[in-house]
C-alpha cells in the first residue's frame, strides 16, 4: 500500500479461508463464580479474534442461580451469591447483542435433572427430591414424577424463549444422582406403579422424553451432554451430543456418531485442568477424527465441531481471561483449520504472535512457554515488546 498525495492505493489479494468445522464453541460457567459484564466482553473479544463462534454460556447450577427470572424471581433472590452477583434480562440482552456483533452465537444452558439444588429449592411447590442415606447429597436432581416439576419448566421455558436469541438450548442432562431416587420413598412407590419403567436410567429417559416433547412443542431445539445418549433416550435427529468424558472420548464419539447423531467435542479441551507446562500442546494435537469411524463421521457432516469447556471451581473474574488465552487458541486453531496442519513448533510461533496481539489489545493472556526457552528450539522472541500491565493507581 503507498499513499500519492492524499490517495491511498491498495493492492489486490485473494484470501481463500474457511473454516473445518461449523460449530467452534467456548464453555463458561458463572455458577462457581460470577464474572462481571466487562470480563464477558473481554472474553467475547478474545474469542472473536480466535474465530470461536459459539458462547456456551453455562449459568446457573447447584452452587449459585445468577439468572433472574420474571416469572419465578425467587430463584436468583435465594440462589444467587448476593443481589449484586445476578443476571438481569437487560444484562444478557447487552451479551448476546454484543456477541452478534463478533459474530458469536450464544447458547443458554440450565442443566436439569441434575446440577439443581441452589435456587430451585426456593419453589412451591417442592420439586427437588429429598435424599435418604445418601451421603454428601441432601437434596439431589429434579422429582421426575410430579407434575409440578414439568408445570414448572413449562412456565420457565415460556420465559426463556423471550429472553434468548438462540433457538439452542443446552438442556444438561450430566451427571445425575440416581441414589437419590433411589432412596426416596415416594419415587420407590412410582416406581411400583409404573412397572413399564424398568430402572432408574428409564426413570431419567422418562424425563427427558417429556421435557423434549415440550421444546419441541415450543419450536426449540437442544443440545446435551453424553449421559443422555448414554442412558438410551429416545433423541431426535437432529440432536447434539456433547461429549465431555475425557477418559472415553474417543469410545464415545464412536458410538455417537455411528448411531447417526452430530457431535461436539469437548473431552479433551478442559482448559480448567491445568497442568505445569506446555499443556496448549495436548489440546492442539487432540485431533477430533482420532477414532474408528471419525473420518467418515467427518466426510457426512456428523462432528458439528469442538467446544473449549472452562468450569470456574478455582476461576473467577481476577483469573479467567488469563487462564483461557491464549491456551484456548489452540483448540479455536483445531476447529479451524484443515486436518493437515500438525508442525507444533510453527504453532508455538503463531500461538506466541496471537498472545502478543492480545496483550496488546489489553487481554491478559498468560505466556505459553518458559521465558528462558531451555526445552524447546523454537526461535522467537518470548516477552512481547508491550507486555500487558494492570491498570492500577496506588493510594498513599
Amino acid at each position: 500500500m503507498r499513499s500519492l498525495e492524499g490517495a491511498v492505493t491498495l493492492h489486490s489479494a485473494v484470501v481463500s479461508d474457511s473454516p473445518r468445522f461449523q460449530y467452534r464453541g467456548f464453555m463458561i460457567d458463572t455458577s462457581r463464580h460470577f464474572y462481571p459484564l466487562r470480563v464477558l466482553y473481554q472474553h467475547i473479544d478474545a474469542m472473536s479474534y480466535a474465530k470461536f463462534n459459539v458462547l456456551h454460556w453455562h449459568i446457573v447450577d447447584d452452587t449459585s442461580f445468577p439468572y433472574e427470572s420474571s416469572t419465578f424471581p425467587e430463584m436468583a433472590q435465594q440462589g444467587a451469591f448476593s443481589p449484586r452477583h445476578t443476571y438481569s434480562h437487560k444484562d444478557i440482552a447487552d451479551v448476546q447483542r454484543y456477541a452478534r456483533f463478533c459474530g458469536i452465537r450464544v447458547i443458554p444452558e440450565f442443566d436439569v435433572p441434575g446440577h439443581v439444588t441452589n435456587g430451585y429449592l426456593a419453589l412451591k411447590p417442592q420439586i427437588v427430591t429429598t435424599c435418604y442415606d445418601v451421603p454428601r447429597y441432601p437434596t439431589g436432581p429434579l422429582n421426575p414424577t410430579i407434575n409440578a416439576t414439568y408445570e414448572f419448566l413449562d412456565k420457565f421455558y415460556d420465559e426463556l424463549k423471550t429472553v434468548w436469541d438462540d433457538k439452542y438450548f443446552h438442556i444438561g442432562g450430566d451427571e445425575v444422582v440416581k441414589r437419590c431416587w433411589m432412596s426416596n420413598p415416594q419415587i420407590k412407590q412410582w416406581m411400583t406403579e409404573h412397572p413399564e419403567i424398568a430402572d432408574y436410567h428409564e426413570l431419567q429417559n422418562y424425563f427427558t422424553r417429556k421435557l423434549l416433547a415440550m421444546l419441541k412443542q415450543k419450536e426449540l431445539q437442544y443440545i446435551c451432554w453424553q449421559e443422555v445418549f448414554d442412558s438410551g433416550a429416545d433423541l431426535l435427529p437432529d440432536t447434539l451430543v456433547e461429549v465431555w468424558i475425557p477418559e472415553k472420548w474417543q469410545e464415545t464419539m464412536e458410538r455417537v456418531t455411528a448411531k447417526g447423531y452430530k457431535t461436539v467435542l469437548a473431552g479433551p479441551y478442559y482448559l480448567n485442568l491445568i497442568s505445569y507446562g506446555l499443556d496448549w500442546h495436548n489440546y492442539w494435537r487432540a485431533e477430533p477424527t482420532n477414532y474408528t469411524g471419525g473420518v467418515e463421521a467427518e466426510k457426512h457432516g456428523l462432528i458439528a465441531g469442538v467446544e473449549v469447556a472452562m468450569w470456574s471451581e478455582y476461576v473467577d473474574a481476577t483469573n479467567f481471561v488469563a487462564r483461557s488465552w491464549p491456551r484456548a487458541a489452540a483448540v479455536g486453531e483445531r476447529g479451524w483449520s484443515p486436518k493437515n496442519v500438525t508442525d507444533i513448533e510453527d504453532a508455538s510461533r503463531r500461538l506466541h504472535e496471537f498472545r502478543c496481539k492480545l496483550l496488546k489489545r489489553n487481554i491478559n493472556a498468560q505466556p505459553i512457554t518458559n521465558g528462558a526457552n531451555q526445552t524447546s528450539p523454537v526461535l522467537f522472541k518470548h516477552h512481547c515488546e508491550e507486555e500487558w500491565e494492570p491498570h492500577y493507581d496506588p493510594v498513599f
